[in-house]
C-alpha cells in the first residue's frame, strides 16, 4: 500500500510523518488498499485528520477531528478499519449468499 501524507497549513514534521505511516500501516490485514491519502491539517484549537482510499473499484474517506493530532489520526485508524472490516465482511457474506 502507497501512503501519502500530507500537511494542510501544517508543518509535517518526520516523527508526525511516521507516526501516520505506521498507524495506518496496519490496516493491510483487513483489505489491502492500492493507496491511502492522509491530509493533516490544524484549524485554530482544532486538528484533523482525513484520509482517502481506493481498493478494487471502492473508495473509502473519513475524517476525525481531535485536540491533538496524533489522538485525531488514533481515531482516523479507527474509522477506516471500521470501514475496512464492514466492507469485507459484506463481501463474503454476499459471496457466500449468492450459491
Amino acid at each position: 500500500m502507497q501512503i501519502t501524507v500530507s500537511g494542510h497549513q501544517l508543518e509535517l514534521t518526520p516523527a508526525l510523518r511516521r507516526y501516520a505511516e505506521d498507524k495506518l500501516g496496519r490496516l493491510d490485514h483487513y483489505e489491502p488498499l492500492v493507496d491511502l491519502h492522509v491530509v493533516l491539517r490544524v484549524e485554530k484549537k482544532t486538528h484533523k485528520a482525513e484520509a482517502t482510499g481506493h481498493n478494487r473499484g471502492h473508495t473509502f474517506h473519513c475524517d476525525a477531528t481531535a485536540d491533538d493530532l496524533y489522538a485525531a489520526i488514533d481515531q482516523l485508524a479507527d474509522k477506516l478499519s471500521t470501514q475496512l472490516c464492514r466492507d469485507k465482511e459484506k463481501r463474503t457474506t454476499h459471496h457466500l449468499h449468492g450459491r
